[in-house]
């Protein structure tokens, strides 16, 4: 017994001793911390006076507002939840299947019940905010987060399914956007027709950044796609002559049903209806279309992963070098991977562009990348449904944060929350990856299963092997 508490050490120790002199030294070091991060960010504000000088304002009591919160919530994980997680320990097996068990029988309901939300969602939103209040909810929040869905399922193709870390993805969205907005103000194509150039074109780009990284992997990878959407935003920033530059493309032709514009016009929508015109029918028709993008995305997806393709791309994520001495052609699923991921980013571009009717390269910088490849890694790499739930969190919880007005009432009229959007946002993620580092579906169910299939959990595969 006593080689067994010397070997087990932690096991030796009571529940529910608490190493007072750790917890003080590590509230210390986070106030530190803290100090040093919120001090310029949030501490000091630049301010522009009447005389057009540039004055420095301190805002010390906001600063060590959230000084306080986080040491709070720093010491609520050490005396909570750090013993818990311990004492919690030796009935993990126990709790991952219990786990298991119960995301299947939630997952026989949540699919179905998800779908049809989202396709009574407009009708919802009219019925609880009327006509008026109706447009910000379709618009704002449910297309905004079904484009950032449909990007985050194109690029787990290739992160998620293939294990390619790609930093450049917003450079295919750039191409599907330029694509659309070039062809359809030059050639007057419509719509429907440009949306599968776009995602042709951008599919081609695609192929091409796939030749040069063949033989890259892990950080070299990701520093050349990174490289790729830089170049990709640099060249529609100076050539200027058929991008028009930061000015951007204005003007783009809108959208149709059927040929039926969304004007008031007697030819419009609403005139060829009988109805009265709103700006709420081109909104909802939109957002019609988006979901039916993304629905297309995630069905291709999923039938691509049962097929030989899909299986090759999990080979290929899992041992490149057992994928090789297995036959499999590693060229070919690396392209095939680059081209299915840019093809649904290319097919996301052509909508925005058409969405928005005006691009610029401001709206393809790397934080796009980034913010898709955390919707990706956060939901969980090679999920569906969690990408889904992470991108309508990420980007839904940000549009919320613009009606936030009663934080005004607590640090200030003054105070924008959409300021520290991004702070929180990194904050977010910091919690996300200390509670669940598998993201919020660690769960994976195997393509190629014997006789039923059966979820495996993260917590039975080491971290970094699996």
């Amino acid at each position: 017994m006593a080689t067994q508490a010397a070997i087990h050490g932690t096991a030796a120790k009571p529940a529910g001793r608490v190493d007072v002199a750790h917890i003080v030294k590590d509230a210390f070091f986070t106030t530190l911390i803290s100090i040093g991060l919120f001090a310029p960010l949030v501490g000091f504000k630049t301010v522009t006076n009447i005389s057009n000088e540039l004055t420095l304002e301190t805002r010390w009591p906001l600063m060590f507002g959230l000084v306080a919160a986080v040491v709070i919530g720093r010491l609520f994980f050490l005396l909570v939840l750090e013993p818990r997680k311990r004492a919690q320990s030796a009935s993990a097996r126990i709790r991952g299947a219990r786990e298991i068990a119960i995301r299947e029988g939630l997952a026989q309901w949540f699919t179905p019940f998800a779908l049809g939300f989202v396709v009574v969602y407009p009708l919802l939103v009219l019925g609880i905010n009327g006509t008026q209040g109706a447009v910000k909810w379709i618009d704002n929040f449910g297309i905004q987060i079904l484009i950032y869905v449909m990007l985050g399922w194109g690029l787990n193709i290739v992160v998620g399914l293939a294990g390619l870390l790609d930093l450049g993805y917003v450079a295919f969205y750039a191409v599907g956007s330029y694509a659309y907005a070039l062809l359809a103000k030059t050639f007057g194509f419509s719509f429907w027709i440009l949306l599968p150039l776009s995602g042709m074109l951008a599919a081609f780009w695609g192929i091409l950044l796939g030749f040069p990284v063949l033989r890259l992997r892990g950080d070299y990878l990701a520093i050349v796609t990174l490289a790729f959407g830089e170049i990709i935003r640099i060249v529609v920033t100076n050539w200027v002559s058929v991008t028009n530059g930061y000015a951007g493309i204005s003007g783009i032709p809108r959208p149709t049903f059927f040929g039926i514009p969304f004007n008031a016009s007697d030819q419009g929508f609403a005139a060829v209806f009988g109805l009265e015109f709103t700006p709420l029918h081109r909104t909802i028709f939109l957002y019609y279309v988006i979901l039916l993008l993304a629905m297309v995305t995630a069905w291709v997806t999923v039938r691509l992963r049962r097929l030989p393709v899909g299986r090759a791309w999990e080979a290929l994520r899992e041992d490149e070098i057992a994928c090789r001495s297995l036959g499999i052609n590693t060229t070919n699923t690396k392209l095939t991977a680059f081209a299915m991921g840019a093809m649904f980013g290319g097919f996301a571009g052509s909508f925005f562009a058409a969405r928005q009717g005006f691009i610029s390269p401001e709206s393809f910088t790397f934080m796009e990348s980034a913010i898709i490849l955390a919707i990706v890694v956060l939901g969980g790499m090679g999920s569906q449904i969690g990408v889904a739930i992470a991108a309508a969190v990420m980007i839904g919880g940000t549009e919320i944060m613009r009606d936030l007005d009663f934080l005004k009432e607590i640090f200030g009229n003054d105070f924008d929350p959409t300021q520290f959007r991004m702070l929180i946002f990194g904050f977010a993620m910091v919690l996300i990856m200390i509670w669940r580092p598998r993201g919020l579906i660690g769960t994976r169910e195997p393509s190629a299963f014997l006789h039923r299939r059966k979820a495996i959990s993260g917590a039975h595969v080491s971290e970094g092997h699996g």
